[in-house]
């Protein structure tokens, strides 16, 4: 299995590390049981590129602190083409704002526990999981610290 994780930061933000979650991204895909070629892609952006997705893609005002775009292209007629998951955009900006109201458990507070839980969660999007209603919430939350706690909190920090 081969999964390719195209990173890209136009954010402006200073993030410590960020090949972490490019790292973090694959593990979590592998659980989930992305398989064979896939492709997927994590980018950084600005509160106000943020806040541009947001309004066209889903009408809402303001920013956000992460976005996914889910693909799923399949490769069909034997082709040998990797199947591209989707696209996960975060915006640190937010994430740092956000950060101190998720500390709790094994999440401190920090910007790099805040990217971590987004990654996550934007990968779930991208697998299909959502949160619109109280049980498919529960569910997803519970698999984010699954995913964060035996591939993010469970790994040096």
């Amino acid at each position: 299995m081969a999964i390719s994780i195209d990173f890209s930061d136009s954010s402006g933000f200073e993030v410590p590390e960020p090949e972490r979650f490019v790292r973090l991204l694959t593990r979590c895909a592998e659980a989930i049981g992305v398989t064979g070629e896939a492709e997927c892609h994590l980018t950084f952006v600005s509160p106000e590129e943020i806040t541009r997705l947001n309004e066209e893609h889903l009408g809402h005002e303001g920013p956000t602190d992460v976005l996914s775009f889910a693909i799923s292209f399949e490769p069909q007629f034997g082709l040998d083409i990797p199947r591209i998951l989707g696209d996960i955009v975060v915006c640190p900006q937010v994430a740092a704002a956000n950060a101190p109201e998720h500390a709790g458990g094994e999440h401190s507070g920090t910007l790099q526990d805040e990217i971590a839980l987004l990654v996550v969660h934007g990968l779930l999007h991208l697998s299909g999981m959502d949160h619109e209603v109280d049980e498919e919430a529960e569910a997803m939350e519970s698999r984010e610290q699954e995913l964060l706690g035996e591939f993010y909190y469970g790994v040096s920090r």
